[in-house]
């Protein structure tokens, strides 16, 4: 089969495609022909050598996709040949082929199209954490979402404003605005130098926000705590681009809460992550929540994917198609 692999830590040069022998379903697993494969943030830091590093060289990269079941290992109930299945984590998802184990995949139904099904499993479960377990929006909080028309951004939005919330979104330039606008942000900051907080604040009605989603690294951090009203929630992701460094806990302004949300803990269990899974694909099928996709890439072109979506020049979700 053919495969994205990366030989060391490094820029997009260290991805070749290659051949590399086809795997074979063990005990509880299920070998898939993968259809599409989701690109993420993790994924680069991947390559960059910030996680994985237990795993050796040379290794495939990605972690989502959408495929085909070929063959089913011993002991697993549930699925069967020929069936339609996506995953949220299963490393090598860069490939022809994959053996995953049977507890991290889940049925696509008969009205999702692979794409779609592949573009929610990490970033649809993210948002859904984000916005139901790890602060559950309730009608009339106003949230902060940084990196609006970005593909976690995109459905956080449309998450938020399920629930009633309002959405004040971050987008780095002009023209990612009308995308944010589109998944329903009440209002769009267009902000490359962090200096969001008084237009934010303004239009919190003075009082700050609720709730406030940041993944954009270090830089944003302070203006993050600022944003907030009294008693506000702080959410912090996106280890890929760093974290603020070592925080004293009585600094902390206005009894504001602060966490750093992971999203396993939304799907720690196989029953979990069906379920939730399955609230994801009914919205969509409901029409209540969209997928943007941003990019879709000949799997051979990941290094291409890689680097356009370190541009920060994306929007929406971007996709390997094999």
């Amino acid at each position: 089969m053919k495969a994205v692999v990366m030989s060391q830590p490094g820029d997009v040069g260290v991805l070749a495609y290659l051949d590399r022998p086809d795997p074979l379903p063990d005990r509880g697993t299920v070998l898939v022909q993968i259809a599409v494969a989701g690109v993420n943030f993790m994924d680069i830091g991947v390559r960059q050598g910030t996680s994985w590093n237990e795993m050796p060289n040379p290794k495939i990269l990605g972690v989502e996709g959408a495929g085909r079941v070929l063959a089913v290992g011993d002991g697993v109930d549930g699925f069967k040949i020929g069936q339609r299945v996506a995953w949220v984590y299963a490393p090598g998802s860069y490939a022809e082929k994959i053996a995953i184990p049977a507890t991290s995949l889940v049925p696509i139904p008969d009205d999702i199209d692979d794409k779609t099904a592949a573009s929610v499993m990490m970033q649809g479960l993210t948002a859904s954490h984000f916005a139901t377990d790890f602060y559950s929006v309730q009608p009339g909080d106003i949230a902060f979402v940084h990196a609006a028309a970005g593909g976690l951004g995109l459905l956080l939005t449309q998450i938020i404003k399920l629930r009633g919330g309002q959405v004040i979104g971050r987008v780095s330039s002009a023209d990612k605005e009308a995308v944010a606008r589109a998944a329903g942000a009440d209002h769009v900051i267009v902000d490359t130098d962090g200096k969001f907080v008084d237009q934010a604040r303004q239009l919190s009605g003075g009082e700050g926000v609720h709730v406030v989603f940041d993944g954009s690294g270090p830089r944003t951090f302070q203006g993050s705590l600022d944003v907030l009203r009294r008693s506000g929630t702080f959410c912090w992701y996106g280890p890929v681009l760093g974290g603020p460094g070592a925080i004293d806990i009585m600094s902390l302004p206005r009894s504001i809460k602060l966490g750093y949300a992971v999203f396993f803990d939304h799907i720690h269990t196989p029953q979990l992550l069906r379920a939730r899974s399955a609230r994801l694909f009914d919205w969509i099928a409901e029409g209540k929540l969209k997928v943007h996709l941003g990019g879709v890439y000949p799997l051979a072109d990941a290094a291409r994917a890689h680097a356009d979506m370190a541009s920060r020049a994306t929007t929406g979700k971007l996709l390997l198609l094999h």
